[in-house]
């Protein structure tokens, strides 16, 4: 046990030991900084389809509101060519 405290004491050990450290710290910030942006890029690409999903469901609620009640109107609009 003596010769691993005075491993542990000298200067060198614990410059390494601290670098060691440090490196282990920013590899690890890093990897959370990858996944982070994964997460943000599905985030942003779920986004995207929701919008354009809306948008899809908003063009056919219009087209639905500007349709004809019933066969009369829709013979009425084919003659007049609004169709």
């Amino acid at each position: 046990m003596g010769a691993l405290a005075a491993l542990l004491a000298s200067r060198w050990v614990r410059r390494l030991t601290i670098g060691i450290a440090l490196i282990g710290a920013v590899l690890l910030f890093l990897l959370n900084l990858r996944r982070a942006g994964e997460t943000a890029g599905r985030h942003a690409e779920r986004l995207n389809q929701m919008e354009r999903q809306n948008e899809i469901q908003r063009r056919m609620l219009e087209a639905a509101s500007t349709r004809p009640r019933d066969r009369d109107e829709l013979a009425e609009r084919l003659r007049d060519g609004r169709f």
